[in-house]
């Protein structure tokens, strides 16, 4: 009974240790934890700015000491700053402990005590870019769909939009439109950069290419294969868009010209669905991402159990998979990193009002998820997308090089699509990564690479990124 004791009380020790170190900001920002009620009595919420200085939230005080939330740039940052009525979301969520903490010097805290007057909270520095925020939303305009941006050795958020969005600074009006009769299909709380789930599409062929290069490594450059448009595998009628016929094709061509037949021809004679699966389990299919924000989590169903039915459609991103445009970023990341998957962040750091530094977030590594040398292999055939094959109109003639995948992925069995873009910019030495998701490509004609390609056009117009 002594030793059952001591293991009693060690173990409530270790875990008391744990939550002061690993849970206790994440109980403080609870929505229902009532010491937050506590601090706003005695703390000024304070404001998020992001990473080139431009205020994204901030507390006004009027004249009686009423406070409100404001949001200069209405919904351009709705998804990813939050709101903080009506609940919060976002970073006003995720570091409600930090912008209702009060760093100030002694002598400020002293003289605010004093005046019996609030301490003006610390300020949440974020990884957000506005110049390419706004150039996201402008590039997707009116069309429904999502935009991410990482830079791509890190992996920070240097821009994520959503569209539909609202604005923060009316959620009373927001919030009764979304539970009216009206809007109650309304999904622009969504956030569909992190919690949209979309069948990747021929963006998926990227994974099968990688997984083929794995398996033949020393004869890959020999596949080859003749595309007639259209053909049946495993009784799976596949087509290539519009039916074209691509002819003869090796690894490279059947990549860059986004082979619908050539890539089925793969699942079902060439590729070990084990690996395939491997595979995707070591890039976080069906498991956390580690981002802090919500996110919905990526599927993939296909194993080596599967029926053969399945394998045609799965290999070339249709059947049951699904996947978040920043999932799929975070993938093209691996690729552009040598396979080495760098954990999301959205926060550079905490500051006091002061501006003196409180905490900083670092980039941190998910481990090495791909071969390096499967993705040097897979690089070239990425470039070659862009500069002859699916994604040239937008891609080829740049002044700085990009590697990357298009996509179009049917959601229905009416012939109504979603596209895709994701790629990365500056092969030799890669600056960002871009996920582009567009919703109803049938209908507004917009292509995910039309606008990724407007995104990284402004990212080398800032005077930094020449």
């Amino acid at each position: 009974m002594s030793y059952v004791m001591v293991m009693v009380f060690m173990c409530m020790f270790a875990y008391i240790i744990y939550f002061m170190f690993a849970d206790s900001k994440k109980i403080v920002a609870n929505s229902t934890n009532k010491r937050q009620d506590q601090a706003m009595e005695i703390v000024t919420r304070g404001n998020i700015i992001s990473s080139d200085g431009v205020v994204l939230a901030r507390t006004e005080v009027d004249a009686e000491g009423n406070e409100t939330r404001n949001y200069p740039y209405g919904s351009l940052f709705a998804h990813t700053v939050g709101y903080n009525d009506y609940g919060r979301s976002g970073i006003e969520l995720q570091h409600n402990f930090d912008l209702m903490s009060s760093h100030i010097n002694i002598a400020s805290k002293v003289k605010s005590d004093l005046a019996e007057t609030k301490k003006p909270g610390d300020n949440v520095i974020s990884s957000l870019d506005y110049d390419m925020q706004k150039a996201a939303a402008d590039a997707l305009g009116t069309a429904t769909g999502a935009v991410v941006v990482l830079e791509a050795s890190t992996s920070r958020i240097l821009a994520m939009y959503s569209n539909p969005t609202f604005d923060p600074n009316d959620m009373a009006g927001v919030w009764e439109s979304v539970h009216s009769d009206e809007g109650a299909n309304s999904t622009v709380f969504l956030n569909r950069a992190t919690q949209g789930l979309y069948a990747p599409g021929s963006t998926f062929k990227v994974i099968t290419a990688m997984e083929y290069i794995k398996e033949h490594p020393d004869n890959y450059m020999d596949y080859n294969y003749t595309c007639g448009g259209t053909d049946i595998f495993s009784s799976v009628h596949i087509k290539c868009v519009s039916s074209a016929a691509h002819g003869n094709l090796d690894l490279t061509n059947s990549l860059a010209q986004s082979c619908n037949t050539s890539f089925a021809n793969i699942g079902v004679t060439d590729l070990d669905i084990g690996g395939l699966r491997q595979m995707t389990d070591s890039l976080l299919f069906n498991n956390s991402l580690g981002y802090e924000g919500e996110y919905s989590k990526s599927k993939f169903e296909l194993t080596s159990e599967s029926p053969l039915y399945d394998i045609p459609q799965t290999v070339i991103g249709q059947g049951n998979t699904l996947i978040t445009p920043l999932h799929n970023a975070m993938i093209m990341q691996a690729v552009a990193n040598g396979g080495v998957m760098m954990k999301p962040i959205v926060v550079d750091r905490i500051e006091s009002a002061e501006g003196n530094m409180v905490s900083e977030v670092k980039p941190e590594s998910l481990g090495t998820v791909l071969d390096p040398d499967v993705t040097s292999k897979v690089i070239p055939m990425l470039k070659e997308v862009c500069l002859t094959g699916s994604a040239s109109s937008y891609m080829a003639g740049k002044s700085y090089s990009v590697a990357g995948k298009t996509g179009t992925a049917e959601y229905d069995n009416f012939g109504n699509c979603n596209s895709w873009f994701v790629g990365y910019t500056n092969i030799e030495k890669p600056d960002i990564v871009v996920s582009v998701i567009v919703e109803d490509y049938n209908i507004n004609a917009l292509s995910g690479t039309c606008v990724a390609s407007q995104v990284m056009d402004a990212y080398y117009n800032q005077p930094n990124n020449d």
